[in-house]
């Protein structure tokens, strides 16, 4: 797949699924209360209902597999799926079976005993090293309990893993509806976007992102920078930014991307204000400093109010908007308006409006408004490669519909 070409790929809605075990790579990535092991926010897995509900309804035997957390190739208690499984079989209606294992004769076992339209989901394979190797006899073991494989999770298209690369290997392989969706709104901001069109830009790393601003500079009309990365920017253009946090070796950089924009005619936005801190607890309190008073001592933790009402104005004028990442340090609540007022905002705009994954897309769904947007991606780190350019190992595998 090259820059900005639409390719389409075959999809579940393409194949014969009655009787066959299908096994379906999901992303149920779930965040996790540390102290009560509840899952805190079910988006991922609703994500995924419209294949899974459209497999039992073709009577296939659906076997799920997915990550949960970073186990690093061992067995952790608190990370088994047993969680998700009673999650999902609520949503669903039905019950969902689960296995103590991903491969074996355990899991063998439990597809065996499946029925058409029944529910299967495997052990986190993350519990075996051989996952993130994309180890050739560990994919043929997960491939043995399938007669076809789906990919569905977006979220981990990007890494080239034996459930999400490696398996395609050995089985009759197609995308999900879910998989299908992320590429199609992702994709009409490469190939036609509606203009015009805003990226508005946040989190803590220009490094990030520089490969998607640089792939997208054409395409878009304003780029609206603030979080952590603002800082970089800032110091790019000689302002003083006190303690705040920036990536020396990106500084140059910075500075060449807004020379690019310059000379494109795109509308580079760096805060007019900032809310300030000295320390980074729960106790903290910040003040808000236009960007030449930024105080020595102090760091850079969320945009101003003058900010939020000139972001607002561009987004204003935009019929699309892409955002990924925080306005500010999201995880703590005084230093959070400046992400919420601009989430409250765009969930207003008659535009189409995109969201990023990772804590973007969780900030959304905390306030309750994924429903106001046209398109919450469930994948931070691919959504951004995808918008890169970068190929994603996960759906290069996948066959294309023509062929």
């Amino acid at each position: 797949m090259t820059v900005g070409e639409k390719v389409i790929k075959l999809t579940v809605r393409d194949i014969k699924v009655g009787g066959k075990r299908v096994l379906v790579r999901v992303d149920f990535n779930v965040p996790l209360d540390e102290e009560t092991g509840a899952i805190m926010d079910d988006s991922r897995i609703r994500a995924a209902l419209p294949t899974i509900e459209y497999l039992i309804g073709g009577g296939a035997r659906v076997i799920l597999c997915s990550h949960l957390g970073r186990p690093k190739g061992r067995v952790v208690e608190g990370l088994r799926l047993a969680v998700v499984a009673r999650r999902l079989a609520k949503i669903l209606g039905q019950p969902v079976e689960t296995a103590r294992d991903c491969i074996g004769p355990e899991a063998a076992t439990a597809v065996a005993g499946l029925k058409e339209g029944g529910v299967l989901l495997l052990e986190n394979v993350r519990f075996h090293p051989e996952e993130e190797k994309n180890d050739a006899a560990f994919a043929q073991a997960l491939a043995k309990l399938a007669d076809i494989y789906v990919n569905d999770a977006f979220g981990t298209a990007h890494r080239a893993h034996a459930s999400v690369v490696g398996i395609a290997r050995y089985l009759p392989a197609v995308s999900g509806l879910l998989l299908e969706q992320e590429m199609i709104n992702l994709g009409r901001i490469l190939e036609d976007p509606p203009r015009p069109l805003a990226a508005l830009l946040g989190g803590a790393k220009v490094s990030d992102k520089v490969s998607m601003i640089e792939n997208i500079m054409d395409k878009v009309d304003y780029i609206l920078v603030g979080g952590g990365m603002a800082a970089t920017f800032l110091k790019a253009k000689s302002y003083c930014i006190g303690q705040s946090l920036i990536e020396a070796d990106r500084v140059a950089t910075a500075a060449e991307l807004v020379a690019r924009a310059s000379r494109s005619g795109v509308a580079l936005l760096l805060p007019l204000d900032v809310v300030v801190a000295g320390e980074l607890t729960p106790e903290a309190e910040g003040e808000v400093v236009s960007i030449e008073s930024i105080p020595e001592d102090k760091r850079i933790v969320d945009i101003g109010p003058e900010t939020i009402k000139s972001f607002q104005g561009s987004l204003m004028k935009c019929k699309a908007v892409f955002w990924n990442g925080p306005m500010g340090i999201y995880e703590l609540p005084q230093f959070a308006e400046g992400t919420k007022a601009l989430a409250r905002f765009m969930a207003t705009l008659e535009a189409t409006t995109v969201i990023g994954g990772g804590s973007t897309a969780d900030a959304v769904a905390d306030m309750g408004l994924a429903g106001h947007m046209t398109f919450v991606s469930t994948g931070g780190g691919a959504s951004l490669d995808f918008l890169s350019g970068k190929v994603l190992p996960g759906i290069e595998v996948l066959p294309d519909k023509e062929s």
